[in-house]
């Protein structure tokens, strides 16, 4: 199996390069291992509207001729921000990295910043809000994650809010950019048709003079719980609830993942056979790990009618519980086997490779190999997992958020004193 060169050029951006023999494509990410988490509340939403802006102009190339450059070699182009990255990708054919790496590095480093095209994407942001609002799945998620993380960059959107963007300027979001897309945090990734000193040559000529002051890094993240809950005119009741737990760079992080597809990540996990299967309590039901650098929430996502959500939270409460109490050797080997199988999966994908390379530099200094990987799963037991299930109820702390009908609000009282008493 080749594995992935990592690289570190004279200004600190680091390049991996993962080879992928027979292939006709290649995929590039360049991530900056910066996102909404640096922001302030006054700035609040900038990271991601610069990403919208250097797409609409950069290098001497207008928006359309970016998107028109890429597609007439069969290529695509995208990017995307979270709370502690910004990605841009690209997929093309075997010999198209050329174009892609020089195109992305105007986007990071040479956009236009035009004031009347900041006027307009401003605009289309907050269509993007707006839509957000909208959007019953998306929302409840939101409103749970404030409750998790209240007054902390964790805590709001990614998004921003129409005021927070609204009082973007161009200069204030070419300094923003010098700071997000500074080279320490620089990673250049590619994957598939690709040849390791052509990848050097594009890199050092692309991304070796990127300049800029590192922003301040960001502050430590505290799980604060608490509730959030909104009466609409829904069909549905939509519930998320959330607990503390650990991080990626924790030693049980991999304990979590296991736990989270136990409890509630597949058709055969307790959840989904209990609340849907037995109960017929809901459609949609599923446990999952949201994992920060340092900080992290295992979550439980519902949506149930309105008559059912406080029998529901019952349940999960319930499920939650007894996970503290071990699991069996039979659930333990199918957790592993659907999270090996689920990396394994992701890296038939060229993008998924190198994205995940780049976040892997980001977080512990290097690419992390699938049979290390593997290892660090297989190893994980019984006992790890009954310490996740009691840690996350140690603090008897939870976030939860029920947007809905009326009498889905009822929800977070009834799982605080399912799980709590």
């Amino acid at each position: 199996m080749t594995l992935a060169s990592l690289h570190t050029l004279s200004n600190g951006v680091r390049v991996v390069c993962d080879p992928v023999p027979g292939l006709e494509t290649a995929a590039l990410s360049v991530v900056a291992g910066r996102g909404a988490r640096v922001e302030d509340a006054g700035r609040s939403g900038w990271s991601h509207l610069l990403e919208h802006m250097v797409f609409k102009g950069a290098g001497g190339r207008s928006a359309q001729e970016i998107v028109e450059a890429v597609e007439g070699q069969g290529g695509q182009i995208n990017a995307a921000t979270g709370y502690e990255r910004t990605s841009f990708q690209a997929r093309t054919l075997a010999g198209g990295l050329d174009l892609a790496s020089a195109v992305i590095a105007d986007l990071v480093q040479r956009p236009t910043l035009d004031a009347g095209d900041l006027v307009r994407e401003i605009q289309v942001v907050g269509q993007e809000i707006a839509e957000a609002a909208d959007t019953p799945d998306d929302i409840v998620f939101e409103m749970a994650q404030e409750a998790a993380f209240e007054d902390q960059p964790l805590g709001r959107s990614i998004l921003g809010t129409d005021a927070s963007i609204g009082r973007a300027t161009p200069q204030a979001l070419a300094e923003w950019r010098a700071a997000l897309y500074a080279p320490d945090a620089l990673v250049v990734a590619a994957s598939g048709a690709v040849d390791e000193d052509e990848l050097l040559r594009l890199a050092e000529r692309d991304f070796g003079e990127a300049a800029g002051a590192p922003a301040p890094p960001a502050l430590g993240a505290a799980f604060t719980g608490g509730r959030r809950t909104a009466a609409k005119s829904l069909e549905q009741a939509n519930l998320v609830f959330l607990l503390p737990t650990v991080g990626v760079r924790d030693p049980d992080y991999f304990a979590l993942r296991l736990y989270a597809e136990i409890l509630g990540g597949g058709m055969a996990s307790r959840l989904f056979q209990e609340a849907r299967e037995k109960r017929g309590l809901a459609y949609a039901v599923d446990a999952y790990a949201e994992t920060y650098s340092d900080v992290g929430a295992l979550g439980v996502f519902a949506g149930c009618a309105a008559k059912d959500a406080a029998e529901l939270a019952k349940v999960a409460a319930g499920e939650i519980a007894a996970m503290a109490d071990g699991v069996t050797e039979a659930e333990l080997a199918r957790a592993k086997a659907q999270l090996k199988a689920a990396m394994f999966m992701a890296r038939e994908s060229t993008l998924a490779r190198a994205e995940q390379a780049a976040g892997q530099v980001l977080l512990f200094g290097r690419p992390l190999s699938p049979a290390e990987i593997a290892e660090q799963i297989d190893s994980v037991g019984a006992a790890d997992l009954a310490r996740i299930g009691a840690a996350v109820l140690e603090p008897r702390r939870a976030a939860l958020s029920a947007l809905g009908p009326k009498g889905a609000l009822k929800a977070p009282d009834a799982f605080e004193r399912a799980l709590f008493g």
